[in-house]
């Protein structure tokens, strides 16, 4: 891994994972697409393969020779390089093909049949699929704990039998329900035997705003398809780990399962990167402007945005534990359905898709789309309702996105 420097992020993040001697001189780095790579000798071979199988450790300023692109290639390893200083007090970063990848291989790179795993909720639909309709099969436990209850979830974590991962996602998506990343990871240590993997996706907040590694987390997982990608145009994951050991056992999981991140997609991303924290603070600052407008908006019954957070819980969690808000808030309409689909037909700058952190405006119903196969009963308890649309502001000017939600809230 490259030493730890002394400069910011945003310059760190541009200096640091390239040599341009080792691709002609370019300035930026190159696009290697090759399938398999030739060793320099023999030797360098059993090592590569001692190394990939785990059956040897890497020394200091050892370079390996690269083996085949199911394990690693060139691009990944930059981009895995260069992601670093976002992320402080990660060891590495394992870089995937979708964000479900990241987290399905981080959760099976620790989890054994007979094993716990603790999961907030609300949470992205995807992962409570995967965690209800494909872990639990395996004889994988889920137990399923309120986002924000801090005092549920240290119940939940002293109550668990054979607890090996507390899954947390903050803010909850759609709800924006902020949990107290800390607190969790000191009731983990509480835990008798082997501390639980504390994992969290940062997809919402991260990497500008919220730091789970320095407020004690092992894992801060991303859909890099959202603010890391931030155009809506590929799919890519993410998971940086604070503890060399687990991020060799994700690296190992990732080989077996060949969801690496393909070459052209890594170096996608990796221009990416440096302007990361330019659009999430424009983004962030337009998402605060329209939701404290719409706050009392008559047709709006409630906005959901960590500005106009008025329990003291989640005020005081939001304060502590992140730097700025972030660009994405729900609305929920006094009409119910019929009122947020009629909001949505209506837009004529934001666009109702789902997905989110790209630099143009996305709207849509939770409820119909990304949490629909939930049950209506669950769906209910994590208060996602008939009438709440999720939005992720873009880089537009806000007043024109603004003008352009009031419009079609007036036919809601």
């Amino acid at each position: 891994m490259p030493e730890p420097t002394s400069l910011h992020p945003e310059t760190d993040v541009l200096t640091r994972g390239f040599d341009p001697q080792l691709s002609v001189g370019s300035a930026r780095p190159a696009v290697f697409r090759s399938s398999t790579y030739v060793f320099s000798s023999p030797e360098a071979a059993e090592r590569a393969f001692d190394l990939m199988g785990g059956r040897a450790q890497r020394t200091a300023d050892e370079n390996v020779d690269l083996v085949y692109s199911r394990f690693n290639h060139p691009n990944a390893q930059i981009l895995e390089d260069q992601i670093l200083p976002l992320e402080p007090g990660a060891a590495g970063a394992v870089a995937f093909n979708s964000g479900m990848a990241a987290i399905m291989t981080a959760l099976l790179a620790v989890l054994q049949p007979g094993d716990s795993l603790i999961y907030t909720i609300p949470i992205y639909g995807g992962t409570q699929t995967l965690i209800q309709g494909f872990l639990q099969p395996f004889g994988i436990t889920g137990i399923a704990v309120q986002a924000g209850d801090g005092g549920a979830i240290d119940r939940a974590i002293s109550a668990a039998k054979n607890l090996r991962v507390i899954l947390i996602e903050t803010p909850a998506n759609p709800t924006v329900i902020m949990t107290d990343i800390g607190r969790a990871c000191r009731t983990a240590e509480s835990v008798a035997g082997e501390r639980p993997v504390v994992m969290i996706d940062n997809t919402f907040l991260g990497p500008a705003f919220q730091h789970p590694l320095l407020l004690g987390a092992d894992v801060s997982l991303y859909s890099a398809t959202k603010y890391l990608g931030g155009y809506s145009d590929i799919i890519g994951g993410v998971a940086l780990v604070r503890d060399p050991g687990l991020l060799a056992k994700i690296r190992s999981k990732r080989s077996l399962f060949g969801n690496i991140l393909q070459p052209d997609e890594c170096w996608i991303l990796n221009t990416r990167l440096p302007t990361v924290a330019l659009r999430m603070n424009r983004q962030s600052k337009n998402a605060q402007r329209i939701a404290e407008s719409l706050n009392d908006h008559p047709k709006v019954q409630r906005v959901y945005y960590p500005t106009l957070f008025e329990d003291a819980e989640q005020k005081r969690i939001y304060e502590e534990q992140c730097q700025h808000p972030g660009g994405l808030f729900s609305i929920d309409l006094k009409g119910g359905k019929r009122a947020a689909f009629e909001m949505l037909r209506r837009l004529k700058l934001a666009r109702n898709a789902v997905s989110l952190g790209g630099v143009e405006t996305l709207a849509c119903h939770p409820r119909s789309t990304t949490h629909s196969a939930w049950s209506a009963k669950d769906l209910d308890e994590a208060g996602i309702g008939e009438g709440l649309v999720r939005i992720s502001c873009g880089i537009e000017d806000w007043q024109d996105l603004l003008a352009d939600f009031e419009q079609a809230l007036e036919h809601a």
